[in-house]
C-alpha cells in the first residue's frame, strides 16, 4: 500500500467530514491518536473540543445558538485502562461500556450502526488503541450504509497488530464534499506519523479546509509508561 501524505490528503478535499488517525512514531517510543471535526452548518460549527477526564467532549460554543444537539454533542476520546477509544460519535460510549464488560471492540459496536441523517446516512468510524507491556496494537471500523441505502448496514473492522514505527492510519467520513456526502470507502489510508506532536497537530489543523474546520485533537502516549501529552486546537475561542 502506498504510503500518503496526509496534508496532500486533507489539502485537496474541502470536506473529508471527521476524522481519525492512529500510528505511531518514527522512535517507536509513542502512540498517536488525532481526531478532528468539520462542520458546513451554523449548528455543526458552533462547537468546540474541552477536556473531559482523560478523554474529551465536544460542548457548544455559543449555547444559546445550539439547535439540535443528537449527532454534535458526545464524548469522541475516552480511556478505559490501558486502552483509548476514539470516535466520531457517542458510539465512545458504546465501545467504553461494552469493553467493560468483556466484549471485543466489534462486538461493542454491533448494536449500532451508520447516522440517522439522510440522505448522508454518515458512516460510524471508531478506532482503539491498546498499550501494554510495551507494545501498541490498534483497530479501526466503519459503519457504513449500503451505498447510500438505510435497508442495509456494512460493517468493516481493521486491525494492526504491531504496527511499524512511523506509520499511521487515517479514516474519515465522506470521500468529499457533495450533496448527498458520499461515505468513505476502502481500508484506512496509510499515512506517515512524525516524531513532533507540535508539528504534526500544526500540519493538520493547516491542512484542513479554512471555511469548514472546526476542532482538532492530537494526543501521543509514552508506550514505556503510557503518560501522553494533548493538544487540542478550536477555531472557535
Amino acid at each position: 500500500m502506498k504510503m500518503l501524505s496526509i496534508e496532500e490528503e486533507l489539502k485537496n478535499n474541502s470536506y473529508p467530514g471527521r476524522g481519525i488517525v492512529i500510528g505511531k512514531t518514527p522512535d517507536g517510543k509513542k502512540a498517536v491518536a488525532a481526531y478532528f471535526i468539520m462542520g458546513r452548518s451554523e449548528n455543526s460549527r458552533n462547537r468546540i473540543f474541552v477536556e473531559d477526564g482523560e478523554g474529551i467532549r465536544t460542548q457548544a460554543f455559543d449555547p444559546s445558538k445550539l439547535t439540535d444537539p443528537s449527532l454534535i454533542i458526545y464524548a469522541p476520546v475516552r480511556v478505559l485502562g490501558n486502552k483509548t477509544i476514539v470516535t466520531n460519535g457517542d458510539q465512545t460510549d458504546t465501545i467504553y461500556e461494552g469493553m467493560d464488560r468483556q466484549l471485543t471492540f466489534e462486538q461493542s459496536l454491533r448494536s449500532r450502526e451508520f447516522e440517522p441523517d439522510a440522505p448522508n446516512y454518515t458512516p460510524r468510524i471508531s478506532g482503539i488503541m491498546h498499550i501494554e507491556n510495551g507494545a501498541c496494537n490498534y483497530a479501526m471500523s466503519i459503519l457504513k450504509s449500503n451505498n447510500g441505502s438505510p435497508e442495509g448496514c456494512s460493517r468493516y473492522t481493521f486491525a494492526y497488530e504491531n504496527p511499524a514505527a512511523g506509520e499511521g492510519r487515517f479514516i474519515h467520513t465522506y470521500m468529499c464534499d457533495g450533496d448527498p456526502l458520499p461515505s468513505f470507502e476502502g481500508e484506512p489510508k496509510l499515512i506517515g506519523i512524525p516524531d513532533d506532536m507540535d508539528a504534526f497537530t500544526e500540519l493538520l489543523w493547516n491542512s484542513l479546509n479554512e471555511d469548514n474546520k472546526v476542532s482538532l485533537f492530537v494526543r501521543y502516549i509514552d508506550i514505556e509508561t503510557g503518560n501522553y501529552e494533548t493538544k487540542i486546537v478550536n477555531k472557535n475561542h
